[in-house]
């Protein structure tokens, strides 16, 4: 099975034993960094256990993802004096993924938190309506800093990356030669996107924050909600390889929703993007 994401001017690509990165310079050079990679769940038996696994897994994406943006962002970024590369530091680095982490728990889970606790103050809510609503706030957020961050140029040719990556893949899944031309013909959306699995993770938290008293106070609430992410993402994990592996009514039904949500962040990509995404998944597919 073979995964990806969109990075900066690129695209990443990865199997279960290694991954490959390729980025087009600015130079219009494609640069491409192939790495072998063995997941924690293959090293100890039990991490590989279902939904252990999921969690685990999702820890290594976020950090060989945040690699890689790295490794793309460095790639654009040239000294104009002496035409020297300036590449991020270490610190830079640190600071800015705890600042992201920190923004993130902030956008989905203490502002529904707020949202949903202003309604129940304000009409009274069940437990059921409450955690409705807060499922709701998080979706309409991330439908909205979806549609705002892609009217930023880089962000547009981000999401033609990312319509790049899943059509290389559905090419490659189809057994048809990686061409241009044939990856071209491919959907852009595709069900094992991050896209549906953050939607499932959003709809699972509506069914176990059932668990959570309304009476329980405010900050042990979004703690709980917090605490909880981990064993949500790693059944939200098992849900995404479920229905990727059968093909039926009901599996189609369930991938729909994350379907319609990346017409938001998929672009039609051009066939040089395209290339960098076929040049990315041959360095993990060729041997």
């Amino acid at each position: 099975m073979v995964g990806g994401q969109a990075v900066i001017e690129g695209v990443l690509m990865r199997t279960k034993d290694k991954y490959a990165v390729a980025v087009r310079k600015p130079n219009e050079k494609i640069v491409v960094k192939k790495e072998k990679y063995v997941s924690t769940t293959k090293k100890h038996k039990f991490l590989g256990l279902p939904f252990i696994r999921g969690i685990i897994i999702l820890v290594e994406t976020v950090i060989l993802g945040y690699k890689a943006l790295t490794y793309s962002a460095n790639q654009q970024i040239e000294k104009k004096e002496k035409g020297k590369k300036q590449e991020l530091g270490t610190l830079e680095l640190i600071v800015t993924f705890i600042i992201s982490i920190l923004f993130a728990l902030a956008l989905f889970k203490l502002i529904p938190l707020l949202v949903a606790t202003f309604f129940q103050n304000k009409v009274g809510t069940s437990n059921l309506v409450f955690n409705l609503i807060d499922g709701l706030a998080k979706f309409a957020i991330l439908v909205l800093y979806i549609l705002a961050i892609s009217l930023m140029k880089d962000v547009k040719r981000l999401f033609q990356y990312h319509g790049a990556e899943h059509k290389t893949v559905y090419c490659y899944e189809a057994n048809n030669k990686l061409t241009v031309k044939n990856v071209k013909d491919y959907s852009k959306a595709h069900p094992r996107c991050g896209t549906t699995f953050i939607l499932v993770v959003i709809f699972l938290s509506i069914l176990f924050y059932l668990l959570i008293p309304l009476e329980t106070g405010f900050w042990l609430k979004l703690l709980i909600r917090i605490l909880f992410l981990p064993l949500i993402a790693g059944i939200g994990y098992e849900w995404i390889k479920l229905t990727s592996k059968y093909h039926n009514w009901l599996t189609r039904i369930l991938a729909a929703p994350g379907l319609l949500v990346q017409k938001l962040t998929t672009r039609e990509p051009d066939d040089e993007q395209i290339e960098v995404a076929i040049k990315a998944l041959e360095g993990v597919v060729k041997k």
